[in-house]
Order: C-alpha cells, then sequence, then structure tokens
C-alpha cells in the first residue's frame, strides 16, 4: 500500500535516468521491463508505487520550510525534530491578495500596521514527521528555503 501518492507522468519524465537506477537495483534491465508492464501490469503499477514513496521520501526528509499562501493568510512552517514551527500572518484589507506581487509588496511595506495580524504556534506532529509534511503539501504547501519563515521569524520575535 502506498504512503503518499504516485507521481505524476510529467515527474516520471523528469526522474526517469533515477528509475532506471531503481529498476536496475532490482537487476530489472529495460526489455524486462517493458515484458512486466506488458504480462504483468500489476507488478508494474506495484514498482511505480515503490519508487514514488522512496522520491516523496526524499523529498520529505529533505523539507525544512514549508508556505501556504492565500489571499488573506500566510502559512509559514518551519519543520523541527518533533514539531512545527508556525507563523500566520492575515490582513483584515479585504482588498489586499497576498498571493499578487502588488498584494505581497504591500505586506512587505505595511506589516506592522494594525490591517496586520501575526500569530505563531508550535504544532507537534500527530504520527509520522514525514506524513504531517505531505499533508501539507496535499492541501497546496510548498516546500521552500525558508526565507520568508526566517523574515517575520524576526519581527514576531
Amino acid at each position: 500500500m502506498m504512503k503518499y501518492t504516485r507521481l505524476t507522468k510529467e515527474q516520471f519524465e523528469e526522474l526517469q535516468e533515477e528509475f532506471i537506477n531503481f529498476l536496475a537495483v532490482q537487476s530489472i534491465t529495460g526489455k524486462e521491463w517493458e515484458e512486466i508492464k506488458r504480462v504483468k501490469p500489476e507488478v508494474a503499477e506495484e514498482e511505480l508505487d515503490v519508487f514514488s514513496d522512496l522520491i516523496w521520501e526524499g523529498v520529505l526528509n529533505n523539507a525544512s520550510y514549508l508556505e501556504n499562501i492565500s489571499a488573506q493568510q500566510l502559512f509559514l512552517f518551519k519543520v523541527e525534530e518533533s514539531f512545527m514551527k508556525l507563523i500566520v500572518i492575515k490582513t483584515t484589507n479585504k482588498k489586499i491578495d497576498f498571493t499578487t506581487a502588488s498584494g505581497y509588496q504591500w505586506l512587505q511595506k505595511n506589516f506592522a500596521f494594525d490591517e496586520v495580524e501575526f500569530f505563531t504556534a508550535n504544532k507537534d506532529f500527530t504520527g509520522h514527521k514525514n506524513e504531517d509534511i505531505f499533508s501539507l503539501v496535499s492541501q497546496g504547501a510548498i516546500i521552500t528555503k525558508g526565507s520568508l519563515f526566517n523574515f517575520f521569524n524576526k519581527i514576531v520575535n
């Protein structure tokens, strides 16, 4: 059973070399892979799932920061060993949209004003760290280098 989700066709194409190496480690040649896909499609499906989980596991192990940005809210996460630090930035100004360049510039200039609210929290992992991170990614968060988190972390502390 899969732990995460299967990679998209585009992701498989981008990771073609890695997938070939993955098959090679299992002593499966290109010719044998074509045969497996033709004769035992369910085995091919399982291999795609296992590879997908391996890739996700590697990506999630290396995720240190996540961001989920909507029109009026920014959710910034920093992954620690047993919990995530969370900074939420919210505007009460309904004309502002943080997902646009102008909305983001407005935030950079006006974060100290009353129209902008900050909340911070620590969120313990509910179970497996990577599954919690994957859940955030599934909800639209993106993995980042943390520049936004670090910028706003200095302000709230």
